[in-house]
């Protein structure tokens, strides 16, 4: 079944949600490779195929090793080759995109608090939001990834 392509349907409901990508993307003081991280990250706890595409490129783009983006879903297990400030994304990331089993809890607060400061912490929540609304509207629209056979 064909699905309506969201951002023609509704110009500018995209062009919110674009605002949003944009400021997380250009006006936080987080770095890119963090923000492609969490993105990634978000994109495959929600199971989107057209950002993991994306933003895994990005990653390569940016300079992160193979090796290190196939170990991003078991990044508990993998933890020495992530820097500390990038454990608390991924944990928070984590924390925020399940917030309905997880509910935010004081615990993972206090980590994310103590790894990023209450600005950047906001942002980086923000970073998070941002990818779990694009997840949402390309797994309801049925946007494919970009990946060749």
């Amino acid at each position: 079944m064909n699905r309506a392509v969201w951002f023609q349907a509704s110009p500018e409901g995209a062009k919110a949600i674009g605002s949003l990508h944009h400021f997380v993307t250009q006006g936080t003081g987080l770095p890119s490779l963090l923000i492609h991280l969490v993105f990634l990250r978000v994109s495959q706890i929600n199971g989107c195929a057209h950002c993991i595409d994306i933003h895994a490129r990005d990653l390569l783009a940016e300079g992160m090793s193979v090796e290190k983006l196939v170990l991003i879903p078991v990044w508990h297990e993998a933890g020495h080759l992530f820097s500390e400030q990038e454990r608390a994304a991924l944990a928070w990331c984590e924390e925020v995109t399940l917030v309905s089993e997880t509910h935010a809890s004081d615990e993972a607060y206090s980590a994310a608090l103590s790894a990023f400061g209450e600005k950047d912490l906001v942002e980086l929540t923000l970073t998070i939001a941002a990818m779990n609304a694009i997840n949402r509207m390309g797994i309801s629209f049925r946007m494919k990834p970009r990946a060749k056979s």
